[in-house]
């Protein structure tokens, strides 16, 4: 199944890139899963992975919600501002 994925801010150094079109495993089906599956594909991701949220097509999703063919997932570390 093929998805887009957005970095942001430290997931971005992690992955190397800000966006990428990918054809996800068919064992990745929920969000919990997809997360699983970017700390494996980037070890640099694997400390944020507790925090991390993900939004599906504009919208904050839960980790059991699952993931569509041609979804926009963009995935965001926590960020601090002043």
């Amino acid at each position: 199944m093929q998805v887009t994925i957005l970095y942001f801010a430290a997931a971005r150094d992690a992955a190397g890139c800000a966006e990428e079109q990918v054809d996800l495993p068919e064992e990745v089906k929920q969000v919990r899963e997809l997360v699983i599956w970017l700390g494996r594909r980037f070890p640099l991701l694997v400390p944020h992975l507790g925090c991390l949220r993900i939004a599906r097509n504009e919208q904050f999703v839960a980790d059991d919600d699952v993931i569509s063919r041609d979804d926009v997932l963009a995935v965001l570390p926590p960020v601090s501002g002043g």
